[in-house]
Formats: structure tokens, C-alpha cells, sequence
């Protein structure tokens, strides 16, 4: 891997995943599945869930799916982030905090 790096430094990270996938097992390599309801479990009412999300990504049909399982479809609510859109995700916070509702930003 030594000489690798030194002749082809851009293959080097496959050549890692290759090593350990043989050596240790490829479950060291690869990322776990995210699952909005495992996550769920480690939050509170005082503690929201809260992610960064990379470019592409989209929560949108975790959340719904999310909100099917625990019966909270009726109580849950979303707004998309942009230009203007403040006061409404504030308010819209605001309220889900007094009716115990689900907000997505």
C-alpha cells in the first residue's frame, strides 16, 4: 500500500477498503443503514432530534413514515427553509411545542 500511495495516491482508499473488507470483514466498511426510529429513541421532550443534512439528502418520506409508526401523522407538520420563511417556522415551532406536535424544518 506503501508503494501505492507513492505511485497512485488516488487509489489508496480503495485499496484500504480491500484490506480491511479481507482482512477484518467488509461490516467494518460499511455504514449502517440510518433509521429515523432508532434515533427516536434517544430523544426526549426536552431534547429534539436535530440533523445536518448533506446536499441530496432528503428526510421527507423517513419523517412520514416515522410519523405512520407512531401515530402522530395527524399531529405532525413541516415547512421548507428559504427566504422569508422565519416568522412561519417560528410560529409553527411555537405551536408544536404547546400542542406536543412534530415539526420538520
Amino acid at each position: 500500500m506503501l508503494v501505492l500511495k507513492a505511485i497512485r495516491a488516488d487509489k489508496i482508499t480503495l485499496a484500504l477498503q480491500n484490506y480491511i473488507s479481507e482482512q477484518v470483514g467488509s461490516k467494518y466498511i460499511t455504514p449502517p443503514t440510518f433509521r429515523l426510529s432508532s434515533c427516536y429513541k434517544d430523544s426526549s421532550n426536552v431534547s429534539p432530534l436535530i440533523f445536518v443534512l448533506s446536499s441530496g439528502s432528503d428526510p421527507i418520506a423517513s419523517f412520514k413514515k416515522l410519523c405512520q409508526e407512531m401515530d402522530m401523522t395527524a399531529r405532525s407538520d413541516m415547512i421548507s427553509l428559504g427566504q422569508g420563511q422565519a416568522k412561519k417556522a417560528e410560529a409553527k415551532i411555537a405551536n408544536g411545542m404547546v400542542k406536543g406536535w412534530w415539526v420538520l424544518l
